[in-house]
This record gives C-alpha cells, structure tokens and sequence, in this order.
C-alpha cells in the first residue's frame, strides 16, 4: 500500500471519529452510543471505532494511518452471485443503506454471517453508489448555531483589478465566518485563490480566536484539496462541504460578501492603491467596523460582542501545535548524493536516507522544512544544500547499524 492510499484510509477514519474529536456529539447519550452509531455508518464493529479514536488521542493523524497488509483483494467473500444480488436490490432501492442490503443478503439466506462481513458488503454498495451518482436526499433548512466556534463557513470572491506595473491583475478574497456572531474571524487579499493562501487566513484565524468544531465550504478546488483534509485532521476539526444547489449551506457567507461589495468595493477609488499592502489595509480597516457595528439580528448586540460573549468557548491552539499543524506534506526521493528538491531548491538530507521516498514537511515560505520520521513520527528538520560547505566537511563511513541492521 502506497502512501497515498494510506492517507486516505486515515482520513476517512477521521471523518468517522471527527465528531467526538471536536466536540460535536450533543445527540448521543453516551461515548458507547457514539461509537455504536459511528461504526454503523464506517460498516466496522463500534470497538474498531473506539480504537481509532484511542489512536487519535496518542498519536495524533499519524495514528490511524493503516499498516500493509498482504491480502489487497477488497472483495474475496463477495462471488459474481452475490455481487449481481446486491446490484438488483439498490437498482430497485436506490437509497438503502448498507446495513438493510446486508441483513436482506443475510435473510434470503444469499450470505453466512461469519463469512461475510457487513463491512465487506458496505464498501460494495457504497462503490456502486458513487459510480451511480447516488446520493441520499438532503433536508435543506436554515440554520443557526447555537454558539461561536462551532461553525466557520469560508469561501472565496473575486476582488476589484489592482493596477500593478501598469497592467491590471485580479485580486481575491478569502473570508471565514462565525456561523453563530457573524463575525469575519479571518480574511484577507491575493493575487491567487489557492490552498496555500486560504491555509493563511486559516491559521490566522486559529491563533486569534481559536479553532472551531467544523468548517463549511463549497467544493472548490482549494477547499477540496487533501491538504484541507490533513490540516482539518491535524487541528482536530470537521469539514462539511455543501452538496451543489443548497443554497442555504453558506448563505451567511455569500451574504456578506454581497455586503462587502456593496459597502466597500462600489466605493473604492482603484487609483488611490499603489500595491495590494494598501489595498489589505483599507479591506482590514472595512472588517473592523463591520465586526463592531451592531447587527439587527443580533439582538442589539455587534457580531464582535457577539462572539466574546462566548469566551470560554475559545479553544486555542499552542504556538507548537499551530506550527506542526500548518505544514504542507510532499513526498520525495532521495538521491544518491543526499538532496531532495522543491519548488525547485535543493535541501540536503542525511545520508542514511540515499535512494528513499521520504515524507516531507514544509511551511509555505519553506523557511522550516522537514523529514518525517517513518518510525516515530518525529519531524527532522533539514536546510537548504550548501555545496561550499559540503566541500570541506569530514566524510562519515556510514555503519551498518545505521541502515536497521543487526
């Protein structure tokens, strides 16, 4: 198994524990009430899920990321007639859950239970579903939260044409809402509308006012991305993406962008910017007032008093945890004579890692860029290669005790 097909096995047992790492199982009774539904919906028995989430508490995303396994056949219980049984029942019922496909198999007799496993069957259907375009229905109302940090929405917006070196260049922005204040936690201003700068007003936002139970996007590229997906693990948060046409899921949002434009962009003379630094100063300056301004469906209250009147619900992160957390992750090789290269700079690595794929972590300015440990996780920072330096250092004869021998 590669490493890409174990990261998405990770993520999607985090998306199954996400809940109970965040905070948001107000619906169930118990933890055991919990676990059960969970493992309901991943097709594993609700002790599976309980492991998972013990894993998560020690070890972090790093802990559910599977290890090999020599059999790769996903469905071996499964034979043609069984496959063609499941088939028939879902092209009559579109919309039946794994779970009743499963006990119908089992009560036509179609399958023993102890040779077939109700997550065998689950990973069929839900395949068939997705090469169908199956999707359950959607109840789609208004909605509020309750409290602040519970619900960031985030989206993107074109921004008004700055004139740089006489040409002009589009500019965007990226904003995040508090679902329950309405107050903007984090924005800002580009040249590009990409992950990397929507992490930015991320973290941004995580540091000031603390990191919230899920996120709420669109399906955009950026927002899609598996780097979303491993920041929102690492953090400990959900994200819920908005089926297309439901309006209602980043209504908030797409409302006040309206508002921005109305309000800032209709008024804003382009002449007087002379770089996109003015231009965020004049944006930062309009976010201000709006977070203080009182807000009619507020209760006469502003989306700023709003949302620290909550105080005690901000959950912040550590300086070392934002740090670990707002990485980027590539994988490289290793050549022979010790360098990985990206973006185009080579970093020197040591040498027990000649002819490796390592796991590579990295800020997005790549002033801290680091190996992963495949053992213990821990993160091995390495510089840029210095060939001048290389030429006068001492030559270390590599032991075999070095390369795991015995």
């Amino acid at each position: 198994m590669d490493h890409k097909t174990a990261q998405e096995i990770a993520l999607k047992r985090y998306g199954f524990i996400a809940p109970f790492v965040s905070g948001n199982i107000d619906t169930y009774k118990s933890k055991s009430d919990f676990f059960r539904d969970a493992g309901s919906k991943a097709g594993v028995h609700p002790h599976t899920v309980r492991r998972w989430y013990n894993r998560y508490l020690k070890f972090g995303f790093d802990g559910l990321i599977p290890k090999p396994r020599n059999d790769s056949n996903q469905y071996r219980k499964l034979d043609g007639d069984v496959q063609n049984q499941i088939i028939y029942i879902l092209s009559e019922y579109p919309k039946l859950p794994a779970t009743i496909v499963y006990q119908r198999l089992l009560d036509t007799n179609t399958i023993v239970k102890k040779d077939v496993s109700l997550s065998t069957v689950n990973r069929f259907v839900q395949k068939y579903k997705d090469s169908k375009g199956i999707t359950p229905i959607k109840d789609m109302r208004r909605y509020e939260c309750e409290h602040i940090n519970e619900v960031w929405c985030g989206d993107s917006s074109v921004g008004p044409y700055l004139k740089v070196d006489g040409k002009k260049q589009r500019t965007y922005i990226i904003a995040l809402i508090d679902d329950a204040s309405r107050m903007i936690v984090g924005i800002d201003i580009f040249f590009n509308d990409n992950f990397v700068n929507l992490m930015s007003v991320i973290r941004g936002a995580v540091i000031k006012y603390g990191k919230p139970k899920k996120f709420n996007f669109d399906n955009g590229a950026n927002y899609r991305s598996s780097q979303m997906n491993l920041l929102a693990a690492r953090i400990g948060t959900i994200i819920h993406y908005n089926p297309a046409r439901t309006p209602t899921g980043k209504a908030k949002i797409e409302r006040w962008f309206r508002t921005l434009k109305d309000q800032w962009m209709s008024q804003l003379c382009m002449n007087d910017f002379k770089d996109i630094e003015e231009l965020r100063k004049s944006l930062f300056a309009y976010v201000q007032e709006y977070n203080q301004r009182i807000h009619s469906s507020l209760n006469g209250k502003s989306p700023m008093e709003r949302f620290f009147s909550e105080s005690t619900l901000i959950i912040r992160m550590s300086d070392q945890e934002v740090e670990r957390s707002f990485l980027l992750e590539i994988e490289r090789k290793v050549s022979n004579d010790s360098v990985i290269v990206i973006d185009e700079k080579e970093y020197e690595v040591n040498y027990k890692y000649q002819g490796q794929k390592l796991l590579i972590r990295y800020s997005p300015d790549l002033k801290k860029v680091y190996v992963v440990d495949s053992i213990s996780k821990e993160l091995e920072p390495i510089q840029l290669l210095d060939k001048n330096k290389n030429a006068t250092m001492h030559r270390h004869k590599l032991k075999l005790s070095e390369l795991g021998g015995q």
